[in-house]
């Protein structure tokens, strides 16, 4: 058995090293092309099947750009909540955004931590008192 395993064991020990998940990746320039296609089909993908939503996706993509390190993470840390809500915490959500964006900086404050401090069922009769305008997308 230790024969027949002898093989095995001297690929693996002059195999390279596995590359730790915590080894940092390499820079754009230094992936191979075959990774930069792996990264950019999806991409590719939703560019070719949705020619109506090209405008918007490059709108975004011009925004994105310009925000701070910070502010793509708070970005991100957003769009993380947003995969776990359901349906209805997002119509609630929805609905606070839109109304939060006509107020001043010191009144969605207060807003806020009024928010906070209501129950499941008062956010839900306030989201329905202040609903969202109907998206068009």
């Amino acid at each position: 058995p230790l024969i027949a395993a002898l093989p095995v064991l001297l690929a693996l020990a002059w195999a390279p090293p596995a590359r730790s998940a915590d080894a940092p990746l390499p820079a754009w320039e230094q992936l191979e092309a075959a990774q930069r296609e792996l990264l950019v089909a999806p991409l590719r993908e939703r560019w070719d099947s949705h020619p109506e939503d090209r405008r918007k996706m490059l709108e975004r993509a011009g925004r994105w750009q310009e925000l701070t390190p910070e502010q793509r993470k708070r970005a991100h840390r957003g769009m993380d909540r947003w995969k776990h809500m359901t349906p209805e915490q997002r119509e609630n959500a929805r609905a606070l955004y839109s109304h939060m964006r006509t107020l001043s900086p010191e009144a969605r404050d207060e807003l806020r931590r009024e928010w906070k401090q209501m129950s499941p069922e008062q956010q839900r009769a306030w989201a329905r008192a202040h609903p969202a305008p109907a998206r068009d997308d």
